[in-house]
């Protein structure tokens, strides 16, 4: 099993829900974030004054699932997402040694 973390605008959020529904994925965390990469922000005037925002709002989206659908996932994910503008976002896979159902205790088996 692995965990594909996605890093993402949030205006691509539902198209990334929709693309990965059509993968039969349902299963998904997603989180409002803020952060920077090369991006590094941007200058904003609010009230005529200028200002700094480093950490800009971004969604982070977890999925856990089957190795053999990591690769098809992960370029949906980005095929959905892209832009080529900086600040598209990043995807991180993880190693997923157990899940369990906190309901019935059961083990997961993907």
């Amino acid at each position: 099993m692995k965990m594909i973390v996605a890093i993402i605008r949030p205006s691509k959020v539902e198209e990334v829900k929709d693309a990965l529904g059509r993968l039969h994925i349902s299963g998904m965390t997603v989180t409002e974030v803020r952060g920077h990469g090369r991006q590094k922000g941007h200058t904003a005037i609010y009230r005529g004054k200028e200002y700094s925002v480093s950490l800009l709002p971004k969604i982070k989206i977890e999925v856990v699932l089957p190795d053999d659908l990591v690769d098809e996932t992960i370029q949906t994910i980005i095929e959905t997402t892209r832009t080529g503008e900086i600040g598209d976002g990043r995807v991180f896979v993880l190693p997923v040694e157990q899940g369990y159902n906190i309901r019935t205790g059961e083990r997961d088996v993907l």
